[in-house]
């Protein structure tokens, strides 16, 4: 189970990393990161509406009772990170604003302590210590950056959606299949994306030109379709996967490595050449999450032989 959901929440971040680069060719034909983003959403959950159907019927769940779980996970955990990231861009550098969105992993380990009574110990705080360190040197948030405070909470709230995304993926209690899950909050969060539109608070702005991919002049609705099916429909359903097989933790530290991937797609894709420091960088962010993977491993009789009542943490 351990390999099998390691696998899948790295594939999770290996596609949810390519978004960087097929956002970045629509965003340089005139397309605005809400456009490129809702496209993203409302695309993604026509995709997975049938074979989640299809799940559902399978596995006999009750969409009804899971109802809560994937109006929180789309309101929160798609719609309101997306929103609050680019909301955060406006006001910080990019590299600061995903530092801040990327803390979310601290805020998993934090929720576990206060929620589940699940105190970190030597090795989680030494590894979240390293991986962040990794994050400084592989987004190069070390040089001068301006810092708003109302980026800053823009941010911040951004990182609550990525927690809210971990904690919510890797809970079974409504026993929903995954690919449900993603469908379910895709589609809320796709409809909250265009009422955002509609009224004017995300601007839509996408015009069918070609855009320049790898180097070469590709129709628009390609990276359209690399966003929607492999940076959503794949990432997500992979993300929920894997996190309910690694729990919340090790899942949002493993997450961290989209940041690595987004560079190496960045330099396949787009030519960005990454630095050495980043490379560095990445080094760190890979031995921080394998100290919290060795920390889960250490702890894991000692959470088995725990009582289920403590195991049992409510919903956020």
């Amino acid at each position: 189970m351990g390999g099998t959901g390691l696998g899948l929440a790295v594939l999770s971040a290996a596609t949810f990393g390519t978004s960087g680069a097929f956002a970045a060719s629509l965003l340089a034909a005139g397309w605005t990161p809400g456009a490129a983003v809702t496209a993203r959403v409302v695309l993604a959950a026509l995709v997975l509406a049938v074979p989640a159907l299809l799940a559902l019927r399978r596995s006999g769940a009750s969409l009804r009772r899971g109802a809560g779980t994937v109006t929180a996970y789309g309101l929160v955990a798609v719609a309101g990170c997306q929103l609050a990231y680019f909301n955060a861009v406006q006001h910080l550098s990019v590299a600061v604003a995903l530092l801040l969105e990327y803390s979310g992993a601290l805020l998993v380990v934090l929720w576990l302590w206060l929620r589940r009574g699940q105190r970190p110990r030597g090795l989680t705080v030494a590894g979240a210590a390293l991986a962040v360190a990794g994050l400084v040197l592989v987004l190069d948030v070390l040089g001068d950056q301006e810092v708003d405070p109302v980026g800053v909470l823009w941010g911040l709230g951004a990182a609550v959606g990525l927690a809210v995304y971990f904690v919510l993926s890797a809970g079974t209690e409504d026993a929903l299949p995954p690919i449900v899950v993603a469908w379910g909050g895709l589609l809320v969060g796709g409809g909250v994306l265009l009422l955002a539109g509609a009224v004017g608070a995300l601007p839509l702005a996408a015009p069918r030109a070609q855009v320049e991919l790898a180097g070469a002049g590709v129709p628009w609705w390609l990276p359209v379709l690399g966003l929607a099916l492999l940076a959503a429909v794949v990432a997500y359903v992979a993300g929920i996967a894997g996190a309910r097989r690694l729990g919340a933790k090790v899942a949002s530290f493993v997450g961290l490595t989209e940041v690595l991937f987004a560079v190496l797609f960045a330099w396949l894709l787009l030519g960005q050449v990454p630095a050495p420091v980043q490379l560095a960088g990445g080094l760190l962010v890979l031995g921080g999450i394998a100290l919290v993977r060795l920390d889960e491993l250490r702890g894991a009789p000692a959470v088995a032989a725990a009582p289920a009542q403590e195991l049992a943490a409510p919903r956020p």
